[in-house]
């Protein structure tokens, strides 16, 4: 399916990895060797093998694909329930971020067989027969699954997200109409994982002035809240040509969001918002 607007989303995920040679145009130290196979438990009748990214700064060697077969009767419906029996039972060295289990935090947010989403709400059974998982794209990687957020949470202060008013607090709460909370809805369920923001070329070629989706989509969330009243700030605050314009609606974000969002919409709608303003 291809999708033609920002307004569409795909029928279905595709999984699959996209075709280019493993570590084109990558570094010697960065090219990943072919590491460690951890056999099966012996008796295990339910065996499916998990090839996974490890790296480790403090040894000096390349990255390597370690590949560990899992005993599938002894472990949970989920990847994530993959790498916690993995690090309990074959190696404890393993390292990977995890909190709620819930698709809620955001923490376990992985590339698994070449599509970023959340380790916790990804079945093993819709993975591929060999599957991979390797860390978020485009990001410094701190140890094997853990990539370092440090940039990105950076990107996400510039637009301070917090309410600004310039009218005295009511001694009550804000109050909105249901229409004007609608608006928020697809907004404010964004979990930061930065999966959209990893899988964005154009944060690739120019992370250092790109917001990205995640925080572009933050910026719409107050942008669109009636209780807000710091609009022309921050649309001056996004009026560059790199922080908003870089977006070329490649829309690998709407189609890789865990949570079903669109942040090419977003961006979108930001765009339109400066248009008007401009008459």
């Amino acid at each position: 399916m291809i999708i033609r607007s920002s307004n569409q989303l795909p029928r279905a995920a595709v999984f699959e990895r996209f075709p280019v040679p493993r570590s084109l145009g990558v570094s010697p130290e960065s090219r990943v060797e072919r590491g460690r196979t951890w056999a099966a438990p012996a008796g295990a009748t339910r065996v499916k093998t998990f090839e996974i990214y490890r790296y480790d700064p403090d040894t000096g060697r390349n990255p390597r694909l370690d590949s560990f077969e899992v005993d599938l009767d002894d472990c949970g419906p989920m990847v994530l329930d993959v790498l916690i029996w993995i690090k309990s039972k074959v190696d404890s060295t393993l390292t990977f971020r995890r909190s709620c289990r819930e698709g809620i935090c955001g923490s376990c947010a992985m590339n698994i067989d070449g599509t970023n989403w959340l380790a916790c709400t990804r079945f093993v059974s819709d993975t591929r027969k060999r599957a991979t998982i390797y860390p978020l794209n485009n990001m410094r990687i701190i140890k094997d699954l853990v990539p370092d957020l440090t940039h990105v949470f950076a990107q996400y202060s510039l637009i301070e997200p917090w309410l600004k008013s310039k009218t005295v607090a009511p001694e009550t709460e804000r109050l909105q109409s249901a229409e004007e909370r609608r608006k928020l809805d697809g907004q404010w369920e964004c979990i930061l994982c930065f999966c959209c923001t990893s899988g964005c070329p154009s944060h690739w070629w120019n992370a250092d002035r790109f917001l990205g989706p995640a925080v572009v989509l933050q910026a719409w969330r107050w942008l669109v809240d009636s209780r807000d009243e710091a609009t022309g700030e921050r649309l001056d605050d996004l009026e560059d040509p790199f922080r908003l314009y870089r977006c070329h609606t490649i829309l690998n974000c709407t189609r890789t969001c865990p949570k079903g969002l669109n942040p090419g919409k977003a961006i979108a709608g930001i765009k339109k918002m400066m248009l008007e303003r401009r008459g």
